[in-house]
């Protein structure tokens, strides 16, 4: 990234530099977000006032946090959004609406995957009854949850192509939860994950001494069948990893139903791309030997 230095007689970096460097990036962030709004239908002409919200909801947290006054005016002066526009916003949902909390049935299909109960002597998810008072599909269920009735859950399951039904037995379809049908639930996903990574790297930025994990590793000049294989291999990392937080995840919730000062909700993920170096993306960034790089933006809190 090219570097600028600016700084104030008082040695203050410059608000204005931080801005550019700050819309600089967050365009940079933007491209593969409009690529996948442009994918699916959304034009310039609808995001762009839709955004309006977003910097209200924005600022309206970030007056919440500093204690100051909630006002359209404050509002308006830090969003940049004009009152009125605020004003016709009235009781709107948040632009963040979309629910962090797993489904119902991401929670009923995490837990078959990782109880040990539920698993095979291959260690794999085995097949379950449909009912009955032992190890079935309607027990797993209501130990999930008491509002979703398990044949509700199950037909459920059964559209996003996450389960199976042989005769009275019950089959998971996948290693992980990505439904095969239901755009909204694919939605959620998306934007629960790409949101609280974005959320852990800003905190980073901010400057607070408690930082969040936030790390990846970089590195330039492979094949293609090199990308495949560390692909591969990262899967397979996430598997294990995933397995034993869910564990650890699932005691701790246990123990923190009988003692909860303040409830908070965590949320721990991985990811891993590879594209050729020559796209527009890439383009600008120089020439050079391979590279492998740990990118390390935070550490754990």
């Amino acid at each position: 990234m090219d570097q600028e230095t600016q700084s104030s007689p008082g040695g203050i970096e410059s608000t204005d530099l931080r801005a550019r460097i700050a819309l600089r990036a967050g365009l940079a962030m933007l491209v593969p977000l409009a690529r996948w709004l442009v994918r699916n239908g959304v034009h310039y002409a609808s995001f762009a006032p839709a955004l309006k919200t977003v910097f209200v909801e924005a600022a309206r947290r970030e007056l919440a946090e500093s204690d100051g006054k909630l006002t359209d005016s404050a509002l308006s002066v830090l969003s940049g959004v004009h009152r009125r526009d605020i004003r016709a916003m009235g009781q709107q949902a948040p632009a963040d609406s979309m629910p962090k909390t797993p489904s119902v049935a991401s929670q009923v299909f995490t837990r078959w995957l990782t109880d040990a109960q539920l698993r095979g002597a291959d260690d794999l998810p085995m097949p379950i009854a449909k009912s009955g008072a032992a190890v079935s599909f309607d027990a797993l269920a209501r130990q999930v949850s008491s509002d979703v009735h398990p044949r509700t859950l199950l037909a459920e399951m059964q559209r996003l192509g996450l389960v199976r039904i042989d005769g009275d037995r019950v089959r998971l379809e996948a290693q992980a939860f990505v439904p095969q049908q239901g755009f909204d639930e694919m939605v959620g996903l998306f934007s629960a994950n790409v949101s609280d990574h974005v959320a852990a790297a800003a905190h980073n930025l901010s400057g607070a001494p408690d930082k969040f994990l936030e790390q990846s590793v970089f590195a330039s000049g492979l094949s293609p069948q090199s990308t495949e294989q560390l692909g591969a291999s990262a899967r397979r990392l996430w598997k294990t990893a995933f397995q034993q937080m869910v564990r650890e995840a699932s005691q701790r919730l246990q123990q923190d139903t009988t003692n909860r000062e303040t409830s908070m909700r965590m949320r721990f993920g991985v990811y891993y791309y590879a594209e050729p170096q020559d796209t527009p993306a890439l383009a600008a960034r120089p020439a050079g030997r391979p590279r492998s790089i740990p990118a390390n933006h935070g550490s754990k809190r």
